[in-house]
């Protein structure tokens, strides 16, 4: 299954794969060298049709749970300032998702979507430390009665040229449905009341919407 963001692309790119193999057979008449160019385009539509899968996850819904927004690796764990919304200290847990991994974003916690506002901006590597607050990004906080508020940041990378956030302020979701894509690159912070029990480490590979980030 691909995510609804990638099929103009992927149709664009099949177009484009179908063409390039008839003008290889039409025009390159030395057999290694236009199979070899046939190979390398389409391991490209390979790499692009796995950029935009979409698979079902194993979701275990519980109030009480924050699961992984995205998959990746676990990059941060720290207590930060939080300055656009909170105003105060949070835990903030980080997720970087190289080109490989699945970019579909997912609702954290089931709730009430109560802020969601998109902010332009540089295209920083993902990793750097300004990028979750100078790279183009979207903002969203989502509340239940179970665990209270929760801010998930999709932040831009260098790769990453488009932002796509479905969440719709006063829209009630559910915990680990899809919540929008980064298209090539990027990364995710979460922002968790200073009581949650962090339940991974650094540099843990986690799985969008199965991996319980933190409990109350």
């Amino acid at each position: 299954m691909f995510h609804k963001e990638g099929h103009k692309i992927i149709v664009i790119s099949l177009i484009i794969v179908v063409a390039a193999f008839l003008l290889i057979d039409a025009f390159i008449t030395t057999r290694w060298i236009g199979t070899g160019i046939q190979i390398v385009v389409l391991l490209l539509l390979i790499l692009i049709l796995q950029f935009f899968r979409n698979p079902k996850r194993m979701l275990s819904l519980d109030e009480k749970h924050v699961v992984s927004p995205v998959d990746g690796k676990v990059v941060v764990i720290e207590e930060v300032e939080e300055t656009e919304f909170f105003k105060d200290k949070r835990i903030q847990v980080s997720v970087f998702m190289s080109p490989v991994n699945v970019h579909v974003t997912r609702y954290p916690i089931g709730g009430k979507v109560i802020f969601s506002k998109y902010h332009p901006g540089k295209y920083l590597v993902a990793w750097h430390p300004k990028a979750s607050e100078e790279n183009e990004r979207t903002t969203v906080v989502v509340e239940n009665p179970t665990f209270g508020k929760v801010l998930y940041r999709q932040i831009a990378g260098a790769l990453a040229k488009r932002i796509v956030n479905y969440a719709i302020v006063n829209e009630n979701v559910s915990q680990g449905a899809d919540s929008g894509f980064i298209k090539f690159g990027s990364r995710v912070d979460l922002f968790l009341p200073l009581d949650t029990k962090i339940k991974v480490k650094l540099n843990q590979k986690v799985r969008g919407g199965e991996t319980v980030i933190s409990e109350m």
